[in-house]
Formats: structure tokens, C-alpha cells, sequence
């Protein structure tokens, strides 16, 4: 017999011959109403964040950091997780601060979504994340990202960007930064094969500071390139340290279990909790096959630099 889905709609008959039956919405209904909150919520987000991204670019290129311009950065993620479970139905549940460091530390996170950077940012407290140099120079958002710890990658140059990223790195962790960085590049989907570059590993072999590993499920919700959001609990969960000296190998071995481990158990635990996104056949699949100890594995041709 074909394994249930979590979250699909189950009902059946009252014995009550007057009880009155209300039948739940169709999936037509349902995808038209979670289009229309989503078109609403990014209308709001990319509203307020050009105009935000205004004022803190001016203030950062005029007075470089300030406290002004910090508290824009926080209103900025409070508002946007505010409006993610009021217009969206996505709430945030964010875990495990109590593993990081108090001293100097990178936080190497999975990444599934713009909801991570609303997750990771405020417990860093001062964070330097990295970036692609294309973002860096966009007008204004440049000048505001510099000001505020951000470390430039310029991921043309392959190999060759790592010494330029460690000196700023660096140079961040000596201003009070904790560093926060993507190891796999980009956003993933979710129960993709997973694909970790060797950046997250020079840091750490170079740098001689804690590296904290953080899982999230945020793409079921809130998915890369995805018009709709759907809702359900974003979770984001920062885990135990890993100390430094560890030899390369064994380090990189360990971020990735814990990352995929953790990863993968708020997946599953949104999953069993019922989704209410439709679950295409591939996903389904590999939803199932997680549960019967099957996760994904490293990706096929994965990428070296």
C-alpha cells in the first residue's frame, strides 16, 4: 500500500445526519489564496528593503558604522520575519544560540532561502557575512554591506579569491565579526545532494577559531527562485562548536554530518508535522527514503574550489 502523505487533506462523514459539513478548500483555492498573501508579502519586502538599503547606504557612505544604521539593519529583520507570519503564515523558530562561542567564531550555515539571513544574523550579534563581489557592487547596498563587516568573494576567480577572502576574514574576526558563510556557495533545495567547497575548510585551517554548524529547513517554505510561499514553521538550529586543530580532512567530515545531520531532522520533522505545500513525486520519494535512513549524499560532480 502507497505510503500517506503528511498534510493531505483526510475527512469523512459525521454519523450525525444534521451535523452541518463544510468541505475544506480545493487545491485550486487554497494555491490562489497562498499566491495572493505571497504577492503581498513581496510587495511589502522589496518596498521597504530598496528604501531601507537607501537610507543605510547613505549613513554608511557618509558616517561609515553606526548605531543608526545597525538598528535599521535589525528593524529590517524583525520587521520582515513580522510580516513572513502575518501575511505569509510562515512563523520562525530559531534554536541552539547557546552554541555560540562568546569569543571570535565562524558560522557555517546550510542555505535554502533569504529567510537564513533573518535566522543567523540577529544571534551573531555583530555579523561579517560573506558575499559575492556582483552585490557588493550595486550602488549604495555596497557602501552599507562594507560598512557593516560584509567580506567580498569574487567567485570568477576561483581558487584564486581564497587569500583576498582570508585577509578580510580576518581582519573582521580582529573588529569583533563573527564570520557567517554559506560552505556549500548558494541555496540549495531541499534533500538535494549536498555539495561543500574547500573555502569553509582554508577559513578554518587558517583562521584557528571555533566553527559553529547551523542547519535549516527554511526551503520548504520559503524555496530559491520560488514565486509562492507556503506556510509552516522556518526552523533554523545552530549546533554544537567544532574547536580548531582538527586536521582538515576530519574537520570537513564533521561540519558536513552535522550540518546534513540537522539538516535533515528538521526537514523530517516538518514533514511528519503535515505540509501544507503540495509534495511533487521526487520530493516524496526522497522524503521516504530519508525516513527509512536513506538521506542524500554528496553530489555527484561535486565542486572543488
Amino acid at each position: 500500500m502507497a505510503a500517506e502523505r503528511p498534510g493531505e487533506w483526510t475527512f469523512s462523514l459525521a454519523p450525525n445526519p444534521l451535523a452541518l459539513h463544510i468541505a475544506p478548500p480545493s487545491e485550486e483555492t487554497r494555491m490562489i489564496g497562498q499566491a495572493l498573501r505571497s504577492l503581498l508579502f513581496y510587495a511589502v519586502f522589496y518596498l521597504q528593503t530598496a528604501v531601507l538599503a537607501i537610507i543605510v547606504g547613505i549613513s554608511a557612505l557618509v558616517w561609515g558604522r553606526t548605531r543608526f544604521g545597525w538598528g535599521i539593519v535589525l528593524y529590517w529583520i524583525h520587521s520582515n520575519r513580522f510580516l513572513l507570519r502575518w501575511l505569509a503564515g510562515i512563523k520562525t523558530d530559531v534554536s541552539g544560540e547557546e552554541n555560540i562561542p562568546d569569543g571570535p567564531c565562524i558560522i557555517a550555515s546550510k542555505h535554502m532561502s533569504d529567510w537564513d539571513i533573518f535566522a543567523l544574523l540577529p544571534a551573531s550579534k555583530r555579523p561579517a557575512f560573506i558575499a559575492k563581489r556582483e552585490l557588493i557592487d550595486i550602488p549604495l547596498f555596497g557602501h552599507a554591506a562594507m560598512a557593516y563587516d560584509t567580506i567580498r568573494l569574487d567567485r570568477s576567480l576561483g581558487g584564486e579569491a581564497i587569500p583576498s577572502m582570508l585577509k578580510e576574514a580576518r581582519a573582521a574576526l580582529e573588529r569583533g565579526a563573527r564570520i557567517i558563510i554559506f560552505p556549500e556557495g548558494t541555496r540549495k533545495a531541499p534533500l538535494d545532494d549536498h555539495d561543500y567547497r574547500y573555502g569553509i575548510v582554508r577559513m578554518y585551517d587558517v583562521l584557528g577559531v571555533p566553527v559553529v554548524p547551523a542547519a535549516v529547513n527554511s526551503g520548504l517554505f520559503w524555496g530559491r527562485k520560488s514565486p509562492l510561499l507556503w506556510r509552516g514553521t522556518a526552523r533554523a538550529r545552530f549546533l554544537p562548536a567544532i574547536p580548531p586543530g582538527l586536521p582538515p580532512d576530519a574537520f570537513r567530515a564533521r561540519l558536513v554530518a552535522a550540518i546534513e545531520g540537522g539538516t535533515n531532522t528538521l526537514l523530517l520533522q516538518a514533514y511528519e508535522e503535515g505540509l501544507a505545500r503540495p509534495i511533487p513525486d521526487d520530493m516524496f520519494e526522497k522524503f521516504e527514503a530519508l525516513k527509512a535512513g536513506n538521506p542524500p549524499g554528496p553530489a555527484a560532480a561535486p565542486t572543488t574550489a
